[in-house]
């Protein structure tokens, strides 16, 4: 199964969910914009279920070559901010947004998600612990989002779970000694 035919991707997202399958589709990719297309829009198109599947393969293959997602960046973004989107997409998003730069025309919309993913109580732990990390990375960029950050990071910290406050002290000891 190291080839897959044009549109069999759908049917292998259906057949397994594994890690050994999530590889497979990485390395079938590999770094080939068509191949990231093709991936992207079975993420895209539904339904739920292949979404939920595909997310996973695609966070992996932006790890590797963050460049070859930029041209679909503005959807994804959309995609994942609409009403109802699934843990797994908000999650898988965030993750890979955490490894690379984010382009200047799509960080007023990366932020604006973030900061809502970030503040919201209510959404997944990992959605917020790696929202809160690509918070961090654009403040390399944006300085003055720092004021804005370091705050919203102290408040939570005495609520928040395990997971987030390992990372939001490790973030806001970055954060500190930058911003001094």
């Amino acid at each position: 199964m190291s080839y897959f035919q044009k549109n069999d991707l759908s049917k292998e997202l259906l057949k397994e969910y594994s890690k050994k399958q999530c590889i497979r589709i990485v390395q079938y990719v590999g770094n080939d914009a068509d191949r990231l297309a093709e991936l992207v829009n079975v993420f895209l198109g539904g339904p739920y279920r292949i979404t939920q599947r595909a997310a996973w393969p695609l966070s992996y293959c932006v790890q590797k070559h963050p460049e070859l997602i930029i041209p679909h960046l503005k959807t994804i973004l959309k995609f994942t901010g609409q009403e109802g989107a699934p843990d797994a997409v908000k999650r898988n998003v965030m993750r890979f947004l955490q490894f690379m730069s984010i382009p200047k025309k799509y960080q007023g919309a990366t932020l604006n998600l973030c900061l809502r993913f970030l503040s919201n109580k209510k959404e997944a732990v990992a959605v917020r612990v790696f929202a809160m990390t690509v918070l961090a990375n654009l403040s390399k960029e944006l300085p003055e989002l720092k004021n804005e950050l370091i705050p919203l990071i102290e408040d939570e910290m005495p609520y928040a779970s395990a997971g987030f406050r390992s990372r939001g002290k490790r973030l806001l000891k970055e954060l500190l000694i930058k911003n001094t």
